[in-house]
């Protein structure tokens, strides 16, 4: 049994509409017959071209050899040779004129060995013909008026000298040259240097300015359009030097051609419109029947694709096909409605949940590109995601500590790289920064998912915790090793130790814990000032018996450097407002510094000026000074020494930390200054009681 036929069928329904329109246009066109009739009219116009260009390739052979021969028997008339020899240019100049006369050159020049014009008849300034005559042929020279087309010939003059004489003779290929090519070839004929047209048989000007097209298949043929007319073109190469290339190009006006093919054209042009009109009508029928129901359906696609997916998708509809793409779109619409709900749920939840991660969170993808920026990211690094994305990672983010770029230094997948980056308003952090890919290796281009956090501060603590462990470690080093000594020295020999002896070691091993003491103090006061129960309790004190029980408390110190320790007070030093106890501990870590840096053997001076409401106390010392540089951060914790001198500068521990802390606790300022005539004077003031009431000045660091 037989296939049954489906009428509904849209193909069948088109192969049966547009049948006809083939099998009408097939029989209204004759197609092959014009196909063939211009064919045959393009290969006799070129075979004509041909025909003119080898024509051509034989006139330029002839002309050449003809000058070939002149320049010989130029060359060779003894009378230019007697000239020569005679050095007499005046009537040389004279005889080759009339030699260019006869002979109807265009110039004749006598080239020495060096390429230098002895004599010449025809064109002037032109002293590069020597050069080119060395290669002859034709040959792009230029004179004042441009650039010209030359055929030269050259022969060397025969004597018996090392450097022979050479004999230049050359024509011009002007337009006559062309119009005399065009009537011996019957074609029109162009001189071409280095693409541009120069001598033609073409009338008018601007002939460069015409448009060139290549005959795909034939590398030597052209068409182009002059003056409105079609030509159909060839060229020979005359000159290939570069880079004044020469070729001459020969050309044939088709404008009987183009006729020809417009007519043929022309009459395919109404063949085609008649069957056109018949097919129209029969097409006009099938499309309004077919086209209503596709109609309904595009726009009912065109409304899924703007995201219209409530409006369910009802097309009734004769054709086949078009039921079953509407009922296809219909459970599309569906599903995608569905899917897209969920959807729309997941990235809520999802952007919900991007937003609450703390960390950063951005992606890239295979060159490099950011194509997320979370909030996250935003807080960390202060640029907003408009700033960023569709930039390259390396233009964003800028490592300080390396050069290598931002993607060389993304950890792989599971593990994490610290990088100091350069952030917005030239500020720095330091991002731990953690990779994963969104795709597997196999899958070639894969994005990036880059997690980071700034642990600026955490690397801050880190660095603060390596240097106070460097530094107390350094603080406890010394002292410890000098009691060390000390008492081993007194275990070993004390039945042997003059009392003289035993009192210098006793001294020693109290200045050691002395040290010690201080030190320790200073720790405990760093601690408390670091944690925020750090007090001072300021009342009426007399900054003379402060200061003397300073002095007392450093007088063993002092003396076994031999130092000489001066106060100068005032008579009259009012009550100030101070914790003794602690401003007692200012005294000492000043006056200990100005030991440990001063020179032994040199004088320390104390001293005090009374102002109106505040009292300012200075200690001075012989010592190397304090640089410019170094004073901002000479009163933080643990400032390194600077690597330019043997001793440690201020600064150096906890001492002057703890100084700054009291000072300003107690309502006063502390600083550093140049002494004159070397050395350096800390100073620190302290409000004068009765300024204020004591309960005011009691005060707390937090």
């Amino acid at each position: 049994m037989s296939k049954r036929i489906n009428w509904r069928s849209l193909p069948v329904q088109l192969i049966v509409a547009f049948m006809g329109l083939v099998i009408l246009t097939a029989a209204a066109v004759g197609l092959p017959a014009i196909f063939l009739i211009r064919n045959q009219l393009e290969r006799q116009a070129w075979a004509q071209v041909e025909q003119g260009r080898r024509a051509a390739e034989a006139l330029y052979a002839a002309e050449q050899s003809e000058l070939t021969a002149l320049a010989t028997l130029t060359a060779q008339r003894p009378t230019l040779q007697t000239l020569l020899s005679n050095g007499d240019r005046a009537t040389l100049t004279s005889y080759l004129g009339v030699l260019q006369a006869g002979a109807e050159l265009d110039l004749i020049f006598v080239c020495d060995s060096e390429q230098g014009v002895l004599a010449q008849a025809g064109t002037a300034e032109m002293g590069e013909v020597c050069q080119a005559g060395l290669a002859a042929g034709y040959r792009v020279l230029s004179d004042q008026s441009g650039s010209h087309v030359w055929l030269l010939a050259v022969h060397k003059l025969e004597d018996n000298s090392d450097s022979p004489l050479l004999v230049v003779v050359g024509r011009l290929l002007d337009r006559d040259f062309a119009r005399q090519m065009q009537t011996r070839t019957g074609l029109e004929h162009t001189l071409v240097m280095d693409g541009r047209a120069g001598a033609t048989s073409l009338a008018g000007d601007g002939l460069s300015q015409r448009t060139i097209q290549a005959v795909e298949g034939h590398p030597e043929r052209s068409t182009f359009l002059w003056q409105n007319r079609p030509f159909y073109a060839t060229s020979l190469t005359l000159n290939d030097d570069r880079p004044a290339r020469l070729t001459a190009e020969v050309a044939l006006d088709v404008s009987s051609l183009a006729t020809t093919q417009e007519r043929l054209t022309t009459n395919l042009a109404r063949s085609i419109l008649v069957v056109a009109v018949l097919g129209s009508g029969l097409g006009v029928v099938v499309a309004r029947w077919i086209g209503r129901p596709l109609a309904r359906l595009g726009k009912a696609a065109a409304n899924l694709s703007q995201g219209d997916l409530a409006t369910p998708v009802q097309v009734q509809a004769n054709v086949y096909e078009v039921s079953l793409v509407a009922d296809a779109l219909e459970a599309a619409r569906a599903a995608l409605q569905h899917s897209l709900a969920q959807l729309q749920t997941e990235k809520a939840w999802t952007d919900h949940l991007l937003e609450a991660i703390v960390e950063g969170i951005v992606t890239v993808d295979q060159h490099g590109a950011i194509t997320f920026f979370s909030q996250g990211a935003e807080r960390i690094t202060g640029w907003r995601p408009e700033q960023v994305l569709g930039q390259l990672c390396d233009d964003v983010f800028r490592p300080l500590e390396t050069n290598e770029p931002f993607s060389h230094l993304i950890p792989a997948p599971g593990r994490q790289q610290k990088i100091v980056v350069a952030l917005p308003n030239g500020r720095q952090a330091t991002l731990a920064v953690t990779g994963a890919r969104l795709a597997p290796p196999e899958a070639g281009a894969a994005r990036v998912a880059l997690v980071f956090r700034d642990v600026s501060e955490e690397e801050a603590i880190h660095r603060l915790l390596g240097n106070f462990l460097a530094n107390i470690a350094h603080e406890f080093r010394t002292p410890l090793s000098a009691l060390a000594a000390s008492i081993e020295l007194l275990l070993d020999q004390l039945p042997d130790l003059s009392p003289a002896e035993l009192q210098e070691l006793l001294n020693s091993l109290h200045l050691g814990i002395l040290g010690l003491q201080t030190l320790v103090d200073n720790l405990l006061e760093g601690a408390s000032i670091e944690t925020g129960r750090f007090r001072v309790y300021p009342r009426p004190a007399d900054l003379g018996q402060i200061v003397g029980e300073a002095t007392r408390l450093m007088q063993p110190l002092l003396a076994r450097h031999r130092q000489r320790l001066t106060a100068n007070l005032p008579a009259a030093v009012p009550p100030v407002a101070a914790d003794p106890r602690r401003t007692q501990q200012v005294l000492v870590n000043l006056l200990s510094n100005a030991s440990k840096y001063g020179p032994d053997g040199g004088e320390i001076i104390v001293e005090a000026m009374v102002g109106e409401q505040e009292v300012k106390v200075m200690v001075k010392d012989r010592g190397p000074g304090v640089p410019a540089t170094q004073r901002p951060q000479l009163f933080r914790r643990f400032i390194p020494s600077s690597p330019n001198t043997d001793k440690a500068q201020y600064g150096m521990g906890l001492g002057l930390s703890v100084v700054k802390a009291i000072v300003e606790a107690q309502g006063g300022r502390v600083g550093v200054e140049d002494r004159p005539g070397g050395g350096a004077i800390f100073w620190f003031t302290l409000p004068v009681a009765g300024i204020r009431g004591l309960g005011d000045l009691a005060k707390e660091i937090s």
